[in-house]
């Protein structure tokens, strides 16, 4: 509750123009078309063209975009924006659940909360958001696997037409969540999205460098400023090389979402020193590091999640993809359905 009411008075005093919930319009955009932009060649075709680079940078706002339907549809989505850790990977307090053992469920996390006196809606839920999106995905391209290699094979005309028709409704629906996937793998890269300190230096905790408590930090950063900043060939530029090796998916967005955190007090330690005035480039460097880090790790996510489509079922009866693609199955009843 404590991040919508400071976004509700922030748009209130139209002090800036990017809400505190995530990063900007600039900021999700160039995540998601720089992560599909570095995509390798073992992918589909369809997803490595600048039509899906473009469409799925535009689909990365989307979580921001379609706030204010009311409850319990915002309630439900706004917290999956953030997790508010202390810097030991507590989350809230200390006697909160640890990001390294997080529940397997949100149902379970939500309880461990409650347990240790937290408000949940102030918690956030990001690493389930970012996990749950994952597997979406892979649903989402094993669905494609089988429809492409079935259209490939089949001689019916009319199973092959629906096919066809299949595949295009699923392109369409993966960038959709390649989109989405790519908003919260995006607010796991900026540091205000994994901290208590997550609009100005926490007024409720030490604060001993001084470090700035204005209200105003969190949007001024990734809003205007990211937007004034920001480019993709810098971005680009600054992209890590693919990590795909030993991936485990509760190991990962935990790590990469600690990763985030040591960047917390280097950033207020930087905007105390003036690092985000017009004139300092220390600023611009740090934003295209974090949105580096983002669409380094939403583009190894979307690789591994097309690795790992290949070793799974989908469809009633479930149907393997290896099957399918080995021309050793036929999906027509697991894909069409058989009422």
């Amino acid at each position: 509750m404590k991040r919508i009411l400071i976004a509700a008075a922030v748009l209130t005093l139209a002090v800036i123009p990017a809400t505190v919930s995530a990063w900007g319009n600039t900021g999700h955009r160039l995540i998601g078309m720089a992560a599909v932009r570095g995509l390798p060649d073992d992918l589909p075709a369809f997803l490595r063209t600048p039509g899906a680079a473009a469409e799925v940078g535009e689909l990365a706002r989307e979580p921001d975009r379609t706030k204010g339907g009311g409850q319990p549809h915002d309630r439900e989505r706004d917290t999956a924006h953030f997790v508010d850790m202390l810097d030991d990977g507590r989350i809230m307090v200390a006697e909160g659940p640890s990001i390294d053992a997080l529940p397997r469920l949100k149902s379970e996390y939500d309880a461990a909360l409650i347990a240790a006196g937290s408000d949940v809606d102030d918690a956030g839920y990001l690493p389930y958001a970012i996990m749950d999106g994952y597997q979406q995905l892979v649903r989402d391209l094993a669905t494609w696997r089988v429809l492409y290699a079935a259209e490939g094979r089949e001689r019916d005309p009319g199973k092959r037409a629906w096919y066809r028709e299949d595949r295009i409704r699923r392109e369409a629906l993966i960038l959709r969540d390649m989109g989405y996937l790519g908003h919260y793998v995006g607010d796991g890269a900026q540091p205000h999205h994994t901290t208590i300190h997550y609009n100005g230096w926490n007024r409720d905790t030490p604060n001993p460098e001084g470090f700035t408590t204005s209200r105003q930090t969190h949007g001024a950063f990734e809003g205007a400023f990211t937007s004034r900043v920001a480019r993709l060939d810098t971005v680009e530029a600054a992209m890590a090389a693919p990590a795909l090796d030993g991936f485990d998916l509760r190991a990962r967005v935990p790590a990469y979402l600690r990763a985030t955190l040591t960047q917390v007090t280097p950033f207020y330690v930087l905007e105390k020193a003036g690092g985000f005035a017009e004139s300092d480039a220390r600023g611009g460097a740090f934003v295209t590091a974090r949105l580096a880090a983002g669409a380094s790790e939403l583009r190894d996510l979307f690789v591994l999640a097309w690795r790992d489509s290949a070793d799974d079922e989908i469809g009633w009866p479930k149907v393997k993809v290896a099957e399918v693609e080995a021309g050793t199955a036929d999906p027509w009843l697991a894909m069409y359905g058989d009422d």
